[in-house]
């Protein structure tokens, strides 16, 4: 099947920043006093918004994170991102093969567009993604799981949801490809394949996805 959209995620699927940002995550809730190690925050946060972070540590112990960490936590990754991140490797052969094949993308991530920005900078990416192809959860106030950031996506691109195909590497990725009716496929550069049910397809190398679009 040809799809008339592909939408990406972010983090670790176009730039490798999920091993810096849980490795930072752990340390500064495990800093405030909620333990956590790296294994934790990739199971319990990696591809969800900042809220789900909020929520569970308040679930979980009955107390608030403070006022100024999102602000805090986002101001250690970005410094990180400088000296650290890069592009998934392969990423740049897909896009210039969808560009030359006209096939349109966008990326759709759980991520601030602060956070989605600096991260384009960063590794080059931004001049294959212009501001119309770049979609936050900050844009529709509901994170993954939930379909709604990857239907506004859709929506906004002009495709119907069945078009679509989501490259996700994170459960909650796949969980809300899936929502949203749309097909999924999951790279699992960093997840097992079994943390990715619900994904039609299967990569573990980046250069293997235009094969797999069609």
């Amino acid at each position: 099947m040809r799809y008339d959209l592909v939408i990406f995620d972010n983090d670790g699927v176009l730039v490798d920043s999920e091993p810096i940002s849980n490795r930072l995550l752990a340390a500064y809730l495990t800093e405030l006093g909620h333990p956590t190690s790296y294994e934790d925050s990739l199971r319990d946060y990696m591809g969800a918004a900042m809220h789900r972070v909020h929520d569970l540590i308040e679930e979980r112990t009955g107390e608030r994170l403070p006022a100024d960490f999102d602000e805090v936590f986002h101001g250690r990754v970005f410094a990180a991102f400088e000296r650290e991140l890069r592009p998934v490797p392969g990423v740049v052969d897909v896009l210039e093969k969808l560009t030359a094949d006209g096939v349109p993308y966008c990326v759709a991530s759980s991520g601030s567009h602060e956070r989605i920005r600096v991260g384009h900078r960063t590794t080059g990416l931004d001049r294959w993604f212009e501001d119309g192809m770049v979609f936050s959860a900050q844009d529709v106030g509901k994170g993954k799981p939930a379909p709604d950031l990857f239907l506004h996506a859709a929506e906004v691109m002009g495709v119907p949801a069945g078009r679509c195909v989501v490259v996700e590497d994170s459960p909650l990725g796949v969980r809300a490809g899936v929502a949203a009716g749309m097909d999924v496929v999951g790279f699992t550069a960093m997840t097992s394949a079994d943390q990715l049910t619900g994904a039609g397809r299967l990569f573990s190398d980046m250069r293997e996805l235009t094969g797999l679009l069609g």
